[in-house]
């Protein structure tokens, strides 16, 4: 995705999966990328043009309720400007959903 937009396109397509689409949800959700059209084997997502980096985090960490500051501080440029995505227990969210919570889980995806 981080391509197709850094060369202007409008549209691009990805592989289906539920983590895909549940991670896609978090990004339509924060504002990240537009309208979602699911097909039988891709998903074509709309790009709005705000994504500076999307990267996976590898290995995936796990991180206790108190950890997530160290990981905000190594994967984001500022504390308020972008998200980490956490996969829980109880689903896939955002590490500031994660904290409010109280909460742990394994280190996903970075975006700002």
């Amino acid at each position: 995705m981080k391509n197709a937009e850094s060369v202007g396109k409008l549209e691009c397509s990805v592989p289906s999966s539920k983590l895909v689409k549940a991670i896609l949800a978090i990004l339509q959700k924060t504002g990240y990328i537009g309208q979602i059209k699911e097909g039988a084997r891709t998903i074509r997502v709309e790009l709005v043009g705000k994504i500076n980096a999307l990267h996976a985090i590898r290995p995936r960490f796990s991180v206790a309720r108190d950890g997530f500051e160290k990981f905000e501080k190594r994967y984001l440029p500022s504390r308020d400007i972008g998200i980490i995505i956490v996969s829980t227990s109880q689903g896939v969210m955002t590490h500031k959903e994660v904290v409010e919570k109280g909460i742990g889980g394994r280190l996903l995806a970075y975006v700002y």
